[in-house]
């Protein structure tokens, strides 16, 4: 989505027109999250360490589906599915074969890039409501194959294996607030990648089969060919997020939320952080956690005060809040939360016209 931008204000080298980061303001920014970031573990608790390691990963998946449904316009109903793998394969690879975990988690996304492959052939020929119905199917068959193929390698119908501490150079990153930066800095990494590819010849010929892909077609886009990479990109970084989640949690298998349920609230978090927006994966992630950790205290709350109730409140309060929301802002907010940071921030820029 272009910037909107005061008359005047213009470019004039091809450097200015791609940077990211165009006023001191947001340079200053930067840096002061940065900061915050590197000493988090210093000074918040526990609770705020481990949050922020959840939100970390989970904003890596939700950038995948951003290039594969936010760029491509492709919907997918199996990103946790796709998570699922990249958690079994780090884990096997480092317990069985000994790999380091920087190379175990590249061989994560890697592996589940290419399931999610095999899952994206029907892009081909079917789109929209469609293909989301043949995504659905990874969510039932890979979580299927996981507790009935290779029981003695998956965990059997528990589907559960255990996962190996992280080593690197001999550092095990045993505690939360080690593992944080593990996280951050995938985290980083990812956010690169995806940015140069949202500007490169890749992220605008996604963005044309988006708009309209029988125009892309005619002029020489392989539909076909880049569906497949959106693919593999979304399935890849999902690879990733779901190594890091499951060394984060010590463990991988379908109870640790990999279901059908984690796909529809990583695809309602892109929308509401904003469909095809580089920022949208961060506002959304961050706005759906914190409100499910508010939807939980409240939940608590309320099962005190109704002890008859308190099993409905604790099981089903948050999903009902997680859809009341999402509902809200598909009707007062479609575009997501980075739209509306676009706004403010152009309503700031052209006070004291802005209405």
């Amino acid at each position: 989505m272009a910037a909107l931008r005061p008359a005047g204000d213009f470019d004039r080298s091809y450097e200015q027109d791609m940077a990211v980061l165009r006023r001191p303001w947001q340079w200053a920014a930067l840096a002061i999250g940065a900061a915050v970031a590197l000493t988090a573990p210093l000074w918040a608790s526990a609770y705020i360490v481990t949050t922020a390691n959840t939100i970390f990963y989970t904003i890596i998946a939700v950038q995948g589906l951003n290039v594969l449904t936010g760029y491509t316009g492709q919907i997918s109903l199996g990103q946790a599915a796709f998570m699922l793998v990249g958690g079994y394969t780090s884990a096997l690879v480092t317990t069985h074969f000994g790999l380091p975990f920087p190379l175990a988690v590249l061989v994560a996304g890697l592996v589940a890039g290419l399931v999610g492959l095999l899952f994206g052939l029907p892009s081909l020929r079917v789109k929209g409501f469609y293909l989301a119905m043949a995504t659905l199917a990874a969510q039932f068959i890979i979580p299927w194959i996981s507790r009935h193929a290779l029981p003695d390698l998956l965990g059997g119908t528990s589907g559960r294996i255990d996962v190996p501490v992280p080593v690197i150079l001999g550092v095990h990153f045993s505690e939360t607030s080690q593992y944080y930066y593990l996280s951050l800095i995938a985290l980083v990494l990812t956010t690169l990648a995806v940015l140069n590819i949202s500007r490169s010849r890749l992220g605008r010929a996604l963005v044309s089969i988006r708009d309209n892909d029988l125009a892309a077609e005619l002029l020489g886009v392989s539909l076909f060919g880049y569906k497949l990479r959106a693919f593999f990109i979304a399935s890849f970084l999902a690879g990733i997020a779901g190594a890091l989640k499951a060394h984060s949690q010590r463990g991988v298998g379908t109870e640790f939320g990999y279901g059908l349920e984690e796909s529809i609230i990583l695809l309602g978090m892109l929308v509401i952080g904003g469909l095809g927006t580089n920022l949208g994966p961060f506002l959304g992630v961050t706005a759906v956690v914190l409100l499910e950790d508010l939807a939980g205290l409240t939940g608590q709350k309320m099962a005190k005060w109704f002890p008859a109730l308190q099993a409905r409140f604790l099981t089903s309060f948050r999903p009902i809040f997680f859809g009341l929301v999402l509902m809200l802002f598909l009707i007062f907010e479609s575009r997501g939360l980075a739209h509306r940071w676009q706004m403010i921030k152009a309503a700031w820029r052209l006070r004291p016209f802005a209405r």
